[in-house]
């Protein structure tokens, strides 16, 4: 529809004087972290999470050589987060972007000239290294600077930069585990590496930062399928690595040798967990879950607590001084729900818009995290991530997924959405959908289903399939272990111009279905309206919903068929609609009439009693 743009501007001032004047908006938006704003008519905005793999972004190489060098394959750097880049995230409805793979973990590539010797293969996912092996907390991956012995300079100026661009920052904490050989070079004054201080002659003792396995020596783990470094030589690849006594292996194995598909390039950390699952840490009252992180801080003040939860307490407090914004837990839910209340609230007392978005995969732990452990998002994917993927590969009917989200109505705020992120499966990959623009129907009720912020990965509205084969792990991902090249991100790249000018013209109307489709995330009936199921002709393959706020209300109907339907939906006691996103309806007699392209949306603001 023409004037598209003017009329959905309309509409969302329109609707911000509705959220911020209307009784009937939910109560607990109020916890829900929201971009700044004015008080004016400044409309309101879901959050929006841009994930890019640091390492990758910039890479402008097309070699591709599996378990390919640096100076082979390219890495992408800090610096290559310029204006026009950064524009071109923001243009998606950005408000946070999450820079994976910066902090300083282990890798294979050499910079002694640096005091940074390259780590042992032995020990190392791929070449460029897994970004969830720390080894150094306080400083940044070398790979991504122009100048190495500048890399945390050049780390704050990429933050400023992203700031002027309005957008906020957010960074991995890898809670659970560190790499193996964990070593801060840059360490500010007063703070002990983890592990320095622990008696290695016991198993457990709440202050040692690790577990270990007394009397044993690591061995590195041993499979018949699997080649370090994909058999290259390196003189550190010999199948050694010296680790006496053996510590547990971050995924919780205990064995002196895990097996090749344990974490066993990390060391768990030790929380105050004894081996036998019991607490040596105060218990959380259950009637804190009711009270504000001010009272969660207040709480911990005169306790006695293991050291490595002070550990990453000074951690958080470092990266909020260079002006990070917030941070993503990586597997969140193998640290006790006590320590999350510790943390978050330390967070909070310096930063109370802090962005805390946490990797917990166990639905019945979702509250708990939320509310005790003060958490403000959590993936949503054991549920409704899970049930859209198998809607599009035909193993469920539509109704599935409205049916998941039900589950967590009363938490679905705090949820977040997502369909691609760097542990998934690319929408375009054959083992997903085999087909980028399955994206589309998918992403449309994915982003307008309910308050939950959206994510979105780099890579993702422009179709790329990880078909790659990079080296560590198969390809449908792309790869967070090697260096490579993402060939359609790169198109949109187009050699640091960040035009798209390398696009297809199904990827460019792909981007803009994404641009237009995050800019509803602008309308006060999608930030905080109440959501309805509108019960549609074709329920099997088309989910329909509306999202209320007062008398505003916005139709989503979205077409999982293997080809184009007809749809009607009931909707009472109107008449006419302007239409925001995809296909134009029809209205007759209190029904919309809708002809559903393949893979097509229909986004409508519903109007009143008389057409316009």
């Amino acid at each position: 529809m023409r004037n598209n743009k003017l009329k959905l501007s309309v509409l969302a001032c329109s609707l911000t004087a509705a959220l911020i004047g209307c009784s009937e908006a939910p109560t607990s938006q109020s916890s829900v972290s929201q971009p700044e704003q004015t008080h004016s008519t400044v409309a309101l905005q879901k959050p929006v999470v841009y994930q890019v793999f640091t390492r990758l972004f910039g890479n402008t190489n097309t070699t591709n050589a599996p378990w390919g060098t640096l100076e082979q394959n390219g890495v992408g750097k800090f610096a290559d987060f310029d204006d026009a880049a950064l524009r071109g995230i923001k243009e998606l409805g950005v408000t946070h972007v999450w820079y994976t793979g910066v902090l300083h973990h282990a890798m294979v590539t050499d910079y002694s000239d640096f005091n940074l010797p390259s780590d042992d293969p032995d020990v190392v996912k791929g070449r460029a290294g897994s970004p969830y092996a720390i080894k150094d907390y306080y400083n940044v991956n070398p790979d991504l600077a122009s100048k190495p012995a500048d890399r945390l300079t050049e780390f704050e100026a990429l933050i400023e930069r992203t700031h002027a661009h309005g957008m906020k920052v957010v960074i991995d904490i890898v809670p659970n585990h560190v790499a193996r050989d964990y070593h801060s070079v840059s360490k500010p004054p007063g703070i002990e590496d983890f592990g320095a201080n622990d008696d290695t002659s016991v198993e457990y003792k709440r202050d040692n930062n690790f577990y270990y396995v007394v009397g044993q020596d690591f061995v590195v783990p041993q499979d018949e399928n699997y080649q370090v470094l994909g058999g290259d030589p390196h003189p550190k690849a010999d199948g050694q690595f010296s680790e006496s006594p053996a510590k547990w292996t971050g995924n919780g194995a205990r064995k002196a040798q895990p097996d090749i598909n344990d974490w066993y390039e990390t060391v768990k950390v030790n929380y105050g967990v004894k081996p036998d699952g019991s607490y040596d840490f105060p218990k959380l009252p259950e009637e804190y879950a009711n009270l504000d992180y001010r009272a969660h801080y207040a709480f911990w003040q005169d306790k006695e607590l293991p050291d490595s939860w002070y550990k990453f307490r000074d951690i958080t407090q470092y990266w909020l001084s260079k002006g990070v914004d917030g941070f993503r837990y990586d597997m969140a839910e193998m640290v006790p729900v006590e320590f999350w209340s510790f943390l978050n609230s330390a967070i909070k007392m310096t930063n109370p818009d802090a962005f805390l978005l946490a990797e917990v995969y166990n639905p019945d732990l979702y509250r708990d995290y939320i509310y005790q452990g003060k958490m403000d998002y959590l993936y949503d994917k054991v549920g409704f991530y899970d049930s859209l993927k198998w809607v599009i590969q035909g193993k469920q009917p539509a109704t599935a997924v409205l049916e998941s989200h039900k589950q967590v109505l009363d938490i679905e705020q705090h949820l977040l959405h997502f369909l691609e992120n760097h542990d998934e499966q690319r929408i375009a990959s054959p083992d997903f959908a085999g087909d980028m623009n399955w994206g589309k129907p998918a992403m449309t009720v994915s982003t307008l289903v309910g308050r939950s912020p959206s994510m979105i990965y780099f890579g993702q509205t422009v179709g790329e399939d990880g078909s790659e084969h990079a080296g560590f792990g198969a390809p449908t991902r792309t790869s967070i272990f090697d260096y490579i090249g993402v060939p359609a991100h790169q198109a949109w790249m187009n050699n640091g111009k960040f035009d798209g000018g390398g696009l297809t013209d199904e990827q460019r109307q792909l981007r803009q279905f994404y641009v237009d489709l995050m800019k509803l995330n602008a309308l006060p009936a999608i930030v905080g309206g109440e959501l309805n199921e509108l019960p549609n002709s074709q329920p099997d393959s088309v989910i329909s919903f509306e999202r209320v706020l007062g008398e505003q209300r916005i139709a989503v109907v979205a077409n999982f068929a293997q080809q184009p339907l007809a749809v009607e939906l009931d909707i009472q006691g109107v008449k006419s609609g302007q239409t925001l996103l995809g296909a134009e309806p029809e209205f007759l007699q209190q029904k919309m009439s809708l002809n559903l392209p393949y893979q097509g949306v229909s986004v409508v603001a519903l109007g009143g009693d008389s057409h316009e």
